[in-house]
């Protein structure tokens, strides 16, 4: 798998994002200053694989509040979904799916999946009415059976745009 840094981010705050040991990527990288990195830099992170090797892509419609699954670029699925509330945004950008939790618990329904973005996932939801509402403090949340149902067709590395 391949991160374009963006502008701000540290090396510290990409490892915290995949959830991938520091010193890993750190390997995973022999040329770079770990101490110097600049936005549209390519690193390497290791374990997850290319997204080239994917069929699947998700593609999320804050605005619409719909996510759509892809299958070669072609619509297999389209689920409504929350979206983060004002001052809670969802973030908008490129990501990859980087693990998946069933059952976590609380507010998160009966799946997790999470972002290569620290705290934020593609959940579902104990409160099945939020759905289709601006609500959350950032994830994306889904009814309990259509993530569930997500999760079972996607692998691990999946990309997922968000976007207004």
């Amino acid at each position: 798998m391949i991160h374009k840094v963006q502008s701000g981010e540290t090396l510290t705050q990409i490892s915290l994002d995949y959830r991938t040991p520091l010193n890993e990527i750190i390997r995973a990288n022999p040329s770079i200053n770990p101490n110097l990195i600049y936005p549209g830099q390519s690193i390497v992170i290791p374990g997850f694989p290319s997204p080239s090797t994917i069929p699947y892509q998700i593609d999320v419609s804050i605005n619409n509040r719909w996510l759509r699954l892809l299958k070669d670029g072609v619509q297999q699925r389209q689920y409504p979904i929350a979206v983060g509330r004002m001052l809670n945004d969802t973030p908008i950008g490129n990501f990859i799916i980087i693990n998946k939790a069933p059952n976590p618990g609380g507010p998160y329904g009966t799946m997790w999946m999470s972002l290569s973005k620290q705290h934020y996932g593609i959940h579902g939801t104990n409160d099945p009415s939020s759905i289709g509402k601006a609500v959350s403090k950032g994830c994306i949340r889904m009814y309990n059976s259509d993530v569930e149902e997500l999760a079972s067709i996607i692998p691990i590395g999946t990309p997922v745009t968000i976007h207004p």
